[in-house]
């Protein structure tokens, strides 16, 4: 089954760009809408939260490539 896509155009193509560098999204509810964690996930820092309604939803997904780009477990992927 197919997940539900992020309402924010700009956080679904960075939840996706995450997931094509290996990365699983594990839906929640609340705030966080999910939770993005690398492919060894290894570490706190390989835990990335994707909120539901951020202040600015061009931010939060320019901060979930960042991450997944910087990933010192998987290297984003490179």
């Amino acid at each position: 089954m197919a997940r539900p896509r992020h309402p924010s155009k700009e956080i679904e193509a960075a939840v996706q760009h995450a997931e094509s560098k290996g990365w699983i999204l594990h839906l929640s509810s609340g705030h966080a809408w999910g939770h993005l964690f690398c492919p060894l996930s290894t570490r706190e820092g390989c835990i990335v939260p994707v909120w539901s309604t951020p202040k600015n939803a061009q931010n939060h997904a320019k901060g979930i490539i960042r991450a997944v780009n910087r990933c010192p477990d998987c290297h984003g992927g490179h």
